[in-house]
């Protein structure tokens, strides 16, 4: 058996939001599987042991720059150690400067960005100088470049949740609504080529583990599946979801209604994907120190 190390079981507990000895158990259970193991834990817990993508944790800030051809554009996320530092103005304005960079000057890396020139200086002699007057880590982390075929919109909430499109066809309005429905409902993909088919596969093996478990009839559970499986397409590909601003209507019908069609998009979220530090879990530390 792999071994069930405390590291193990407290980045399970993170991650899921499990109780630790449920986390021991499934890591168990599992062979030290993570993947098998969380997927064990949503069968005992349902989705609240599904929490990774909302533990948001590194602070910062998202910014999008479209030129004025409305063709090219980008967006970026810079992390930063604080909320306090990410609501300063200057390093607002560092993050926007870079987004007009990263669109300008096409880097393809975070370390190629850094040797761009913004203002005759290099970036990363600009990034630490307001490194040394804030008195925080700032650091780029991700960026996008996009070149439309039909035109680019983007939509920026708080500047902690950024969504840049590509839309052919309809209005400026559309656009600023369909980013904003993105932002809002955090689509994995457009439609359900785009959605990873390790997250559809998983999604099954949980929905008939818990038929299993709730005592359906064998002739029963593929259809169960099969039908949670459609719901978790329709809760996560952007044409089959609600408009927010229409529950009546899909994304797909309201794209249809304005003769548009929509390319692509990307979203960030600010410390997407990044672990939160925790501060108060002594007691869980100790007792994971003892698996």
């Amino acid at each position: 058996m792999a071994e069930i190390t405390a590291s193990l079981v407290m980045k399970l507990r993170a991650q899921t939001d499990a109780p630790m000895m449920d986390c021991k158990k499934a890591l168990t259970e599992a062979n030290g599987d993570f993947t098998r193991a969380e997927e064990i834990l949503r069968v005992r817990f349902g989705n609240k042991a599904s929490k990774a993508s909302t533990r948001v944790a590194a602070e910062g800030a998202v910014a999008a720059y479209i030129a004025k051809d409305g063709k090219t554009g980008s967006l970026i996320e810079v992390n930063s150690e604080t909320d306090f530092c990410a609501k300063n103005e200057e390093f607002q304005k560092f993050v926007n400067q870079l987004a007009e960079v990263v669109c300008d000057q096409s880097p393809q890396t975070v370390s190629e960005l850094v040797l761009k020139e913004l203002n005759g200086k290099a970036i990363e002699e600009l990034r630490t100088g307001l490194i040394g007057k804030i008195g925080e880590n700032i650091t780029p982390r991700r960026f996008t470049n996009i070149s439309a075929k039909g035109s680019l919109h983007s939509y920026i909430h708080g500047s902690k949740i950024g969504v840049i499109l590509d839309l052919e066809g309809g209005s400026d309005d559309l656009g600023k609504d369909i980013a904003m429905h993105i932002a809002a409902a955090k689509p994995r993909a457009i439609d359900q080529s785009g959605v990873d088919q390790g997250l559809i596969d998983a999604e099954r093996r949980v929905a008939i583990e818990k038929a299993k478990e709730a005592g359906k009839p064998e002739a029963m559970i593929d259809k169960i599946a099969d039908g949670t499986v459609k719901k978790f397409l329709k809760e996560v590909t952007l044409l089959n979801q609600a408009f927010v601003k229409d529950d009546k209507v899909s994304i797909q019908d309201l794209l249809k209604q304005h003769n548009a069609t929509l390319h692509s998009f990307t979203m960030y979220q600010v410390g997407e994907g990044i672990e939160k530090k925790q501060e108060d879990f002594a007691a869980e530390v100790a007792a994971a120190s003892k698996v």
